[in-house]
Protein backbone atom coordinates (compact mmCIF):
# COMPACT_ATOMS: atom_id res chain seq x y z
CA UNK A 1 0.00 0.00 0.00
CA UNK A 2 1.63 3.50 -1.01
CA UNK A 3 1.82 6.61 1.87
CA UNK A 4 -1.62 8.08 0.10
CA UNK A 5 -3.58 4.44 0.22
CA UNK A 6 -2.42 4.13 3.93
CA UNK A 7 -3.49 7.82 4.69
CA UNK A 8 -7.52 6.96 3.53
CA UNK A 9 -7.73 3.59 5.27
CA UNK A 10 -7.05 4.94 8.26
CA UNK A 11 -10.45 7.10 8.12
CA UNK A 12 -12.76 5.55 8.90
CA UNK A 13 -16.57 4.97 7.20
CA UNK A 14 -18.08 6.92 5.74
CA UNK A 15 -16.00 9.42 5.43
CA UNK A 16 -13.22 7.07 3.70
CA UNK A 17 -15.58 7.04 1.31
CA UNK A 18 -16.59 10.08 1.07
CA UNK A 19 -13.09 11.67 0.60
CA UNK A 20 -12.13 8.81 -1.79
CA UNK A 21 -14.95 10.31 -4.16
CA UNK A 22 -14.66 13.58 -3.87
CA UNK A 23 -10.83 13.14 -4.58
CA UNK A 24 -11.80 11.19 -7.55
CA UNK A 25 -13.45 13.50 -9.37
CA UNK A 26 -11.17 16.37 -8.75
CA UNK A 27 -8.66 14.06 -10.48
CA UNK A 28 -11.05 13.10 -12.64
CA UNK A 29 -11.63 16.88 -13.83
CA UNK A 30 -8.38 17.35 -15.53
CA UNK A 31 -6.41 14.49 -16.39
CA UNK A 32 -3.76 15.81 -18.05
CA UNK A 33 -3.02 18.83 -15.08
CA UNK A 34 -3.96 17.54 -12.22
CA UNK A 35 -1.62 14.79 -10.30
CA UNK A 36 -1.15 13.72 -6.84
CA UNK A 37 1.41 13.59 -4.36
CA UNK A 38 1.89 12.48 -0.58
CA UNK A 39 3.75 15.37 1.06
CA UNK A 40 3.86 16.56 5.41
CA UNK A 41 2.13 13.66 5.76
CA UNK A 42 -1.03 14.64 3.45
CA UNK A 43 -2.12 13.70 0.13
CA UNK A 44 -1.97 17.21 -1.77
CA UNK A 45 -3.62 17.81 -5.54
CA UNK A 46 -1.76 19.64 -7.95
CA UNK A 47 -2.32 21.33 -10.88
CA UNK A 48 0.38 21.44 -13.12
CA UNK A 49 3.19 20.70 -10.30
CA UNK A 50 1.81 23.25 -8.18
CA UNK A 51 -0.33 23.09 -4.97
CA UNK A 52 -3.77 23.08 -5.62
CA UNK A 53 -5.67 21.68 -2.67
CA UNK A 54 -4.93 18.68 0.57
CA UNK A 55 -7.25 16.58 2.56
CA UNK A 56 -6.81 16.63 6.06
CA UNK A 57 -9.31 16.81 9.65
CA UNK A 58 -10.23 19.83 11.58
CA UNK A 59 -9.95 19.06 15.10
CA UNK A 60 -11.82 22.34 15.87
CA UNK A 61 -14.94 21.45 13.64
CA UNK A 62 -14.51 17.82 14.64
CA UNK A 63 -14.63 17.32 10.35
CA UNK A 64 -12.50 16.63 7.26
CA UNK A 65 -12.47 19.02 4.78
CA UNK A 66 -10.60 20.14 1.76
CA UNK A 67 -8.15 22.96 1.80
CA UNK A 68 -7.65 25.23 -1.16
CA UNK A 69 -4.35 27.05 -1.98
CA UNK A 70 -4.95 30.42 -3.23
CA UNK A 71 -8.64 29.90 -0.94
CA UNK A 72 -7.64 33.56 -0.06
CA UNK A 73 -8.43 34.87 -3.33
CA UNK A 74 -12.02 33.17 -3.34
CA UNK A 75 -15.30 35.13 -1.58
CA UNK A 76 -17.58 32.22 -0.51
CA UNK A 77 -19.47 32.09 2.78
CA UNK A 78 -19.01 28.53 2.38
CA UNK A 79 -15.19 28.71 2.97
CA UNK A 80 -13.33 29.38 6.39
CA UNK A 81 -9.86 31.17 6.56
CA UNK A 82 -9.84 30.61 10.51
CA UNK A 83 -6.29 32.57 9.91
CA UNK A 84 -4.76 31.02 7.60
CA UNK A 85 -2.86 33.60 4.84
CA UNK A 86 -3.29 31.72 1.75
CA UNK A 87 -6.07 28.93 1.91
CA UNK A 88 -9.31 28.41 2.82
CA UNK A 89 -11.11 25.24 3.86
CA UNK A 90 -14.63 23.72 3.14
CA UNK A 91 -15.93 21.25 5.78
CA UNK A 92 -16.96 17.75 4.36
CA UNK A 93 -19.92 16.32 6.00
CA UNK A 94 -20.54 12.85 4.53
CA UNK A 95 -23.99 13.02 5.59
CA UNK A 96 -25.09 15.95 3.68
CA UNK A 97 -25.18 15.86 -0.19
CA UNK A 98 -21.98 16.60 -1.17
CA UNK A 99 -21.48 19.74 -3.12
CA UNK A 100 -19.33 18.45 -5.94
CA UNK A 101 -20.37 20.74 -8.53
CA UNK A 102 -19.18 23.20 -6.42
CA UNK A 103 -15.95 21.73 -5.16
CA UNK A 104 -15.09 21.04 -9.00
CA UNK A 105 -16.12 25.12 -9.17
CA UNK A 106 -13.61 25.89 -6.47
CA UNK A 107 -11.03 24.18 -8.08
CA UNK A 108 -11.56 25.56 -11.16
CA UNK A 109 -11.02 28.92 -10.27
CA UNK A 110 -7.99 28.34 -8.25
CA UNK A 111 -6.32 27.25 -11.64
CA UNK A 112 -6.53 30.57 -12.76
CA UNK A 113 -4.55 31.64 -9.77
CA UNK A 114 -1.93 29.15 -10.30
CA UNK A 115 0.97 30.10 -12.64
Amino acid sequence: MNPIQEYFYRIEEPERSTLLFLREKILASDTENITETFSFGLPFLKYKKKMLCYFYYSKKYKKHYISFYHGDKLNYPELIQDGRKKFKILLIDPGEDLPVGFILQLAAEIKTHIK
